[in-house]
C-alpha cells in the first residue's frame, strides 16, 4: 500500500513537468514541492528557473522556496528575471556588495517586496536614481543616512496620517505622494536593496501603552542598525523618537512586542495591524534587541504635547514648560507637525504630583502630574495663522 502511494506521488510529479523539462530539471525537491503548488503558473517559474545564470541558481531557488502561494500562482519570470539581474548587477557595483554572505543577499537584498504590498517592479528606477546619491559612500551606513536624507525630497513623498492604505507600494506611495510610515519604510527599503543594501521591516502591532503601532526599518552593517524612514538623524542610525517607547516593548505579548520581517519562511509571523487575520509575512521577534530592562521603578511622570490649529492639523510651535515653586525648572522644545508620525509627540519626563505651567505662544496651562510612572496628554488650540 505504501509502495503503491510513493508511485502515485511519483507519477503525478513527473506528469506535472512541462515537455522536456525532465531533462532540464536541476532543482532540489523543496523547489518541485512548491512548483506543484503554483498550479498553472509553473510555466512561468520554471522559465525563471532554467533562465537564470548557473553561478545565481541558488538565489532563484532561494525566491521560489519562500514566495508567499499568491506570489507562486501569478508572478511571471520576466519580474522575476529582472528582478534577479538587477540585484545581482548592484551586488558588483557597490563596495560593499563583494562582503554580503549569501544567506544575507539572499533573504534582505535578492527579495521583491516587504509585506503584502503589491508587487512593483521597482528595482531598476531605484537603482538608477540612488547609484548616484550614494556615488561616494564606502558603507552601508553611510549611503543609508544619504538616501534617507535626500531620496524623500527627490520624490516628493512625505508622512501624512490621511492616506488610500498603510501598505502602499512605492509606485502607490509616489503617485499619492504621501504615504504611512508602513508605506515610507517600504519606499526606503526598496531604494536599499535596489543598491544592495540588505534591509528588513521592523514594528510594533501597539506600543506599550496603547498608543498605536509604527513600523520603521533595519539595515544591516556588521549588525542589524534601525532608522526611521523619512527621519534620518544627522547624528547617526539607532537614534529616533521610537526609541523610548521601544525600549518598553514586551516579548511576550503579541500586541506590545517588536518584530522584524524575513523573506525567508519561520515559524514566526509579522503581524500586520491593516490586516489581522494575514499570517503569510514571515517575521521574528526582536524585542530583546530594543526592550531594556527596569532596574528600579520610574520616579517620574511623561508628559506629551500636542498642540493643534482650528482644522485639527498639528502645529510646530514652542513650548516652555516651568515650575510655580522652583524657578530652575524652566524646560522647552517644539511641538510636531503634519509631517511627524502620529505617535510622536513633544515629550517631557516631569517630576511627579507636581504643578507645572505650560505655554504655547500666548496661551497657557496649568497642569498637575500624576504619580510616578503614569503618562498624560495635554492638548492646546490655537488659531491658525
Amino acid at each position: 500500500m505504501i509502495e503503491s502511494h510513493l508511485l502515485t506521488s511519483l507519477l503525478f510529479i513527473a506528469l506535472s513537468a512541462l515537455p522536456g523539462e525532465q531533462e532540464a530539471r536541476w532543482w532540489p525537491q523543496s523547489v518541485e514541492n512548491r512548483l506543484i503548488v503554483a498550479k498553472d503558473n509553473r510555466q512561468e517559474l520554471v522559465k525563471a528557473l532554467t533562465s537564470v545564470p548557473k553561478d545565481q541558481q541558488k538565489g532563484m531557488v532561494f525566491l521560489v522556496e519562500n514566495m508567499p502561494d499568491s506570489d507562486l500562482l501569478n508572478l511571471k519570470a520576466s519580474f522575476l528575471l529582472t528582478n534577479h539581474e538587477l540585484a545581482y548587477k548592484a551586488k558588483q557595483q557597490v563596495p560593499w556588495g563583494k562582503e554580503i554572505p549569501d544567506d544575507l543577499f539572499f533573504n534582505n537584498v535578492l527579495p521583491y517586496a516587504n509585506l503584502d504590498e503589491k508587487r512593483d517592479p521597482w528595482r531598476k528606477a531605484f537603482f538608477d536614481q540612488c547609484k548616484p546619491m550614494i556615488k561616494d559612500c564606502k558603507t552601508p551606513t553611510e549611503a543609508t543616512q544619504k538616501l534617507n536624507s535626500e531620496l524623500f525630497k527627490t520624490l516628493k513623498l512625505r508622512y501624512a496620517p490621511q492616506r488610500r492604505a498603510p501598505n502602499l507600494s512605492p509606485a502607490e506611495s509616489i503617485a499619492q505622494g504621501n504615504a504611512s510610515c508602513t508605506g515610507l519604510s517600504i519606499v526606503l527599503s526598496d531604494a536599499c536593496r535596489a543598491v544592495c543594501i540588505p534591509t528588513r521591516i521592523v514594528g510594533t502591532p501597539n506600543w506599550y501603552d496603547k498608543r498605536g503601532n509604527h513600523t520603521w526599518l533595519e539595515i544591516h552593517d556588521g549588525g542589524w542598525h534601525f532608522t526611521g524612514a523619512c527621519e534620518a538623524d544627522p547624528n547617526g542610525l539607532d537614534r529616533g523618537w521610537f526609541v523610548g517607547d521601544a525600549a518598553k516593548a514586551k516579548h511576550d505579548s503579541p500586541e506590545h512586542a517588536i518584530y522584524a520581517t524575513s523573506f525567508r519562511r519561520t515559524t514566526v509571523h509579522f503581524p500586520l495591524v491593516w490586516a489581522r487575520d494575514v499570517t503569510t509575512v514571515p517575521g521574528e521577534n526582536i524585542t530583546d534587541r530594543y526592550a531594556k530592562k527596569a532596574s528600579s521603578p520610574p520616579s517620574t511622570v511623561r508628559v506629551f504635547i500636542k498642540v493643534v490649529d482650528q482644522n485639527q492639523k498639528r502645529v510646530v510651535t514652542a513650548i516652555t514648560v516651568s515650575s510655580p515653586t522652583d524657578t530652575s525648572i524652566k524646560l522647552e522644545g517644539k511641538t510636531r507637525g503634519e509631517s511627524a508620525d502620529l505617535n510622536d509627540f513633544l515629550t517631557f519626563d516631569l517630576a511627579p504630583d507636581k504643578e507645572f505651567t505650560i505655554k504655547v505662544s500666548t496661551s497657557e496651562k496649568k497642569v498637575r502630574t500624576g504619580a510616578a510612572g503614569s503618562q498624560q496628554v495635554v492638548d492646546f488650540i490655537i488659531q491658525a495663522k
